[in-house]
Protein backbone atom coordinates (compact mmCIF):
# COMPACT_ATOMS: atom_id res chain seq x y z
CA UNK A 1 0.00 0.00 0.00
CA UNK A 2 1.17 3.91 -1.20
CA UNK A 3 0.19 6.49 1.69
CA UNK A 4 0.36 9.89 0.48
CA UNK A 5 0.08 13.06 2.66
CA UNK A 6 -2.00 15.84 1.06
CA UNK A 7 -1.37 18.82 3.08
CA UNK A 8 -3.79 21.82 2.84
CA UNK A 9 -3.37 25.33 3.62
CA UNK A 10 -6.10 28.19 4.41
CA UNK A 11 -7.57 29.46 1.05
CA UNK A 12 -6.60 25.95 -0.70
CA UNK A 13 -8.24 25.80 -3.87
CA UNK A 14 -11.07 23.34 -3.64
CA UNK A 15 -10.93 21.93 -7.14
CA UNK A 16 -7.20 21.63 -6.51
CA UNK A 17 -7.85 19.54 -3.70
CA UNK A 18 -10.37 17.63 -5.07
CA UNK A 19 -8.38 16.25 -8.02
CA UNK A 20 -6.10 14.51 -5.35
CA UNK A 21 -8.98 13.35 -3.68
CA UNK A 22 -11.21 11.35 -6.48
CA UNK A 23 -8.54 10.28 -8.41
CA UNK A 24 -6.41 8.90 -5.59
CA UNK A 25 -9.65 7.42 -4.26
CA UNK A 26 -11.22 5.76 -7.53
CA UNK A 27 -6.95 4.63 -7.49
CA UNK A 28 -7.20 3.03 -3.88
CA UNK A 29 -10.78 1.59 -4.69
CA UNK A 30 -10.16 0.01 -8.22
CA UNK A 31 -6.44 0.24 -8.59
CA UNK A 32 -3.96 -3.06 -8.72
CA UNK A 33 -2.54 -1.20 -5.34
CA UNK A 34 -4.25 0.30 -2.53
CA UNK A 35 -3.26 4.26 -2.21
CA UNK A 36 -4.40 5.85 1.51
CA UNK A 37 -4.56 10.07 1.32
CA UNK A 38 -4.62 11.39 4.26
CA UNK A 39 -5.14 15.20 4.40
CA UNK A 40 -3.29 17.70 6.94
CA UNK A 41 -3.14 21.15 8.19
CA UNK A 42 -2.41 23.59 10.79
CA UNK A 43 -5.49 23.63 12.48
CA UNK A 44 -8.35 21.97 12.82
CA UNK A 45 -10.18 23.48 10.68
CA UNK A 46 -9.67 25.53 7.82
CA UNK A 47 -11.65 27.84 4.84
CA UNK A 48 -10.86 27.45 0.98
CA UNK A 49 -10.24 30.16 -1.95
CA UNK A 50 -14.55 30.01 -2.04
CA UNK A 51 -15.94 29.56 1.44
CA UNK A 52 -15.45 26.00 1.84
CA UNK A 53 -15.35 24.74 5.52
CA UNK A 54 -12.75 21.68 5.64
CA UNK A 55 -12.05 19.82 7.98
CA UNK A 56 -8.64 17.59 7.70
CA UNK A 57 -8.30 14.21 9.04
CA UNK A 58 -4.90 14.56 11.05
CA UNK A 59 -3.03 17.73 12.10
CA UNK A 60 0.55 18.20 10.82
CA UNK A 61 2.13 18.48 14.11
CA UNK A 62 0.93 15.17 14.72
CA UNK A 63 2.26 12.98 11.94
CA UNK A 64 4.94 10.71 11.36
CA UNK A 65 6.48 12.11 7.74
CA UNK A 66 8.42 9.14 7.75
CA UNK A 67 5.19 6.79 6.62
CA UNK A 68 4.41 8.45 3.91
CA UNK A 69 5.44 8.01 -0.05
CA UNK A 70 4.36 10.85 -1.70
CA UNK A 71 3.32 14.79 -0.66
CA UNK A 72 0.54 16.34 -2.62
CA UNK A 73 0.27 20.31 -2.47
CA UNK A 74 -2.90 21.66 -4.25
CA UNK A 75 -2.05 25.76 -4.28
CA UNK A 76 -4.98 28.20 -3.40
CA UNK A 77 -5.38 32.72 -3.65
CA UNK A 78 -3.43 35.32 -2.05
CA UNK A 79 -6.29 37.05 -1.10
CA UNK A 80 -8.09 33.91 0.70
CA UNK A 81 -4.76 34.09 2.92
CA UNK A 82 -3.20 30.89 1.36
CA UNK A 83 0.68 31.91 1.14
CA UNK A 84 0.49 33.00 5.18
CA UNK A 85 0.02 29.02 6.03
CA UNK A 86 1.42 27.83 2.83
CA UNK A 87 4.41 29.45 3.24
CA UNK A 88 5.05 28.89 7.03
CA UNK A 89 7.61 27.05 8.18
CA UNK A 90 6.18 23.96 9.14
CA UNK A 91 4.65 23.56 5.47
CA UNK A 92 8.74 24.45 4.67
CA UNK A 93 10.11 22.15 6.60
CA UNK A 94 7.97 19.15 5.34
CA UNK A 95 8.59 19.68 1.76
CA UNK A 96 12.21 19.73 3.08
CA UNK A 97 11.70 16.22 4.56
CA UNK A 98 10.50 14.36 1.81
CA UNK A 99 12.68 15.81 -0.94
CA UNK A 100 15.52 15.19 1.27
CA UNK A 101 13.95 11.30 2.24
CA UNK A 102 13.96 11.23 -1.99
CA UNK A 103 9.74 11.05 -2.31
CA UNK A 104 7.90 12.20 -4.84
CA UNK A 105 5.93 15.67 -4.10
CA UNK A 106 3.11 16.39 -6.40
CA UNK A 107 2.12 20.19 -6.54
CA UNK A 108 -0.44 21.92 -8.55
CA UNK A 109 -0.67 25.91 -9.54
CA UNK A 110 0.92 28.39 -6.85
CA UNK A 111 1.72 25.82 -4.79
CA UNK A 112 4.97 25.74 -6.87
CA UNK A 113 6.27 28.81 -5.17
CA UNK A 114 6.31 26.47 -2.12
CA UNK A 115 8.43 24.22 -3.24
CA UNK A 116 10.67 27.10 -4.40
CA UNK A 117 10.55 28.93 -0.80
CA UNK A 118 11.54 25.50 0.68
CA UNK A 119 14.62 25.86 -0.92
CA UNK A 120 14.12 22.48 -3.04
CA UNK A 121 13.64 23.77 -6.87
CA UNK A 122 17.40 25.40 -7.19
CA UNK A 123 18.65 24.59 -10.96
CA UNK A 124 15.65 22.43 -11.35
CA UNK A 125 12.46 22.46 -14.06
CA UNK A 126 9.30 23.69 -12.37
CA UNK A 127 6.16 25.90 -13.28
CA UNK A 128 3.67 28.11 -11.80
CA UNK A 129 0.47 29.71 -12.65
CA UNK A 130 1.95 32.45 -14.79
CA UNK A 131 -0.49 35.23 -15.70
CA UNK A 132 0.23 38.49 -18.15
CA UNK A 133 2.99 40.57 -16.32
CA UNK A 134 4.47 37.57 -14.98
CA UNK A 135 4.63 38.01 -11.33
CA UNK A 136 4.57 34.53 -10.38
CA UNK A 137 7.10 33.38 -12.74
CA UNK A 138 8.91 36.28 -11.23
CA UNK A 139 8.73 34.57 -8.13
CA UNK A 140 9.32 31.48 -8.79
CA UNK A 141 12.56 32.42 -10.79
CA UNK A 142 14.18 34.33 -7.81
CA UNK A 143 14.12 30.80 -6.04
CA UNK A 144 16.61 29.62 -8.38
CA UNK A 145 14.60 27.61 -10.29
CA UNK A 146 14.28 27.07 -13.94
CA UNK A 147 10.81 28.13 -15.41
CA UNK A 148 9.60 25.80 -18.13
CA UNK A 149 6.22 27.41 -19.38
CA UNK A 150 4.20 24.30 -19.99
CA UNK A 151 1.60 22.79 -18.34
CA UNK A 152 2.94 19.67 -16.30
CA UNK A 153 6.89 19.80 -15.24
CA UNK A 154 8.34 16.65 -14.02
CA UNK A 155 12.00 17.06 -12.80
CA UNK A 156 13.04 14.31 -10.86
CA UNK A 157 10.30 13.39 -8.28
CA UNK A 158 8.57 17.05 -7.92
CA UNK A 159 5.84 17.47 -10.05
CA UNK A 160 4.68 21.18 -10.36
CA UNK A 161 2.35 22.45 -12.89
CA UNK A 162 0.48 25.55 -14.16
CA UNK A 163 -3.42 26.13 -13.06
CA UNK A 164 -6.26 24.18 -11.47
CA UNK A 165 -6.93 22.65 -14.96
CA UNK A 166 -3.99 20.81 -14.65
CA UNK A 167 -5.00 19.43 -11.08
CA UNK A 168 -6.29 16.35 -12.39
CA UNK A 169 -3.17 15.65 -14.51
CA UNK A 170 -1.12 15.97 -11.70
CA UNK A 171 -2.96 13.74 -10.22
CA UNK A 172 -2.62 10.92 -12.81
CA UNK A 173 0.98 11.57 -12.94
CA UNK A 174 1.24 10.56 -9.23
CA UNK A 175 -0.85 7.53 -9.50
CA UNK A 176 2.31 6.61 -12.34
CA UNK A 177 4.75 7.38 -9.80
CA UNK A 178 3.48 5.72 -7.33
CA UNK A 179 2.12 2.32 -9.14
CA UNK A 180 2.91 2.14 -12.60
CA UNK A 181 1.99 3.50 -15.97
CA UNK A 182 -0.58 0.74 -16.76
CA UNK A 183 -2.42 1.26 -13.56
CA UNK A 184 -2.72 5.25 -13.76
CA UNK A 185 -3.95 4.71 -17.54
CA UNK A 186 -6.85 1.77 -16.34
CA UNK A 187 -7.89 4.41 -13.42
CA UNK A 188 -8.01 7.46 -16.18
CA UNK A 189 -10.59 5.03 -18.66
CA UNK A 190 -12.78 4.00 -15.74
CA UNK A 191 -13.09 7.51 -14.69
CA UNK A 192 -14.13 8.96 -18.42
CA UNK A 193 -10.52 11.08 -18.08
CA UNK A 194 -9.48 11.71 -21.57
CA UNK A 195 -5.67 11.93 -22.08
CA UNK A 196 -4.39 15.52 -22.87
CA UNK A 197 -3.07 15.17 -26.76
CA UNK A 198 0.75 16.28 -27.06
CA UNK A 199 -0.32 19.90 -28.00
CA UNK A 200 -1.33 20.24 -25.05
CA UNK A 201 2.33 19.42 -22.92
CA UNK A 202 3.48 21.90 -25.00
CA UNK A 203 1.05 24.82 -24.81
CA UNK A 204 2.70 28.28 -23.57
CA UNK A 205 0.26 30.19 -21.00
CA UNK A 206 0.69 33.64 -22.06
CA UNK A 207 1.04 33.42 -26.16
Amino acid sequence: MKKVLMLLANGVEPMEMAAFTDVLGWADLLGDEKVELVMAALRPEITSTFGLVIRPNRLLAHLDLDEFDALALPGGFEPSGFYEEALSEPFLATIRHFVDADKIIASVCVSSLCLGRAGVLLNRNATIYHQIGGRRKQQLIETGARFIDQPLVLDGKIITSSGPGTASEVAFLLVELLTSQNNAQNIRTIMRFPTPDAQWYATPQVS
